[in-house]
């Protein structure tokens, strides 16, 4: 498994996550802190979601079933008197 790992932009020492905001699903803020002691800097960085390399297996059909099996019995019920309600 592969970590990512950040760099002190100020001495180019590891740094660690110390908090991450997300934005929204594509998008967050990296508080770190640079472990060089005596450089001690922290600092915002800015991760985002750039563009997709292979389609996630849950696209189209695929993500209505995985959605679909996991509602209880009641939700699933209404979910097709829904359904049907817009054929007729």
């Amino acid at each position: 498994m592969r970590v990512f790992k950040i760099k002190c932009p100020e001495c180019g020492e590891p740094a660690i996550i110390r908090k991450s905001d997300w934005k929204d699903k594509k998008l967050a803020d990296l508080y770190c802190a640079c472990t060089e002691v005596e450089c001690g800097h922290t600092f915002v960085f800015n991760a985002s979601f750039s563009h997709t390399l292979s389609p996630s297996g849950l696209t189209g059909n695929k993500l209505v079933k995985f959605l679909i099996d996991r509602l209880k019995p009641d939700e699933k019920q209404f979910a097709l008197d829904l359904l049907n309600s817009q054929n007729a």
